[in-house]
């Protein structure tokens, strides 16, 4: 049996062997970290605007002839051996890039539901008759999305956060200052959910500060 010749590393005059022409997760994964490692500069197109993206799977289609060809390879064993710890150091940082991604994701939320904002809110929202009488008891809320911003002995939040029980559900939107260290509920409205429109104001205003459609 005739074997090809190891051409690997002399450019366009490399004779790409039939069973390394395969996709390429460590290219795709990896893209210009996997690159620099094997010798493929055209991998440093994902930093070019807008054709970096598509550029990942042009990447994982080619990314296995073009390391053959620009990178000294002592066999094709060799070769596939290298592009398979390119691949699982690709999982892993993808892995690692989503645990930490989740990880803040949820930090945020967890200090945004564990904010005097959001549980001065809730509170208020368990002690209304009208809101009881709405979405009934046992009560439950959702997540709270919106911002807090705290500076020394002052802040102010913005939030809002799903309310469901067992006769309905809504939204409730709260904004609360801070002041000396304390938090006080500035205002508070909650809307059925169900198009009525009828939106539920419990913080007491002065009819001028009333918004659209509070009650």
């Amino acid at each position: 049996m005739q074997t090809t010749a190891n051409t690997s590393g002399q450019g366009a005059a490399s004779q790409v062997p039939p069973e390394i022409q395969r996709w390429n997760w460590g290219a795709f994964l990896l893209s210009w970290i996997w690159g620099i490692g094997n010798n493929t500069l055209a991998a440093l197109v994902v930093f070019v605007p807008l054709l970096g993206f598509a550029w990942l799977f042009v990447l994982g289609a080619k990314g296995s002839e073009w390391a053959w060809r620009h990178k000294r390879w002592a066999s094709v064993d060799e070769f596939k051996a290298s592009q398979r710890r390119w691949a699982r150091w690709g999982v892993a940082v993808w892995l690692a890039l989503l645990a930490v991604v989740c990880a803040v994701f949820f930090g945020i939320f967890a200090l945004l539901k564990d904010s005097e904002a959001y549980k001065l809110a809730r509170a208020r929202l368990e002690a209304d008759e009208r809101v009881v009488e709405l979405v009934g008891r046992p009560m439950s809320t959702g997540f709270p999305m919106g911002q807090i911003r705290v500076s020394g002995p002052r802040g102010s939040a913005s939030l809002s956060f799903s309310v469901e029980g067992p006769k309905g559900k809504g939204t409730a939107f709260v904004e609360a200052t801070q002041d000396m260290g304390q938090w006080k509920i500035d205002r508070l409205v909650f809307q059925p959910e169900g198009g009525s429109g009828r939106r539920l104001n419990l913080v007491p205003q002065a009819p001028d500060e009333l918004p659209a459609g509070a009650t």
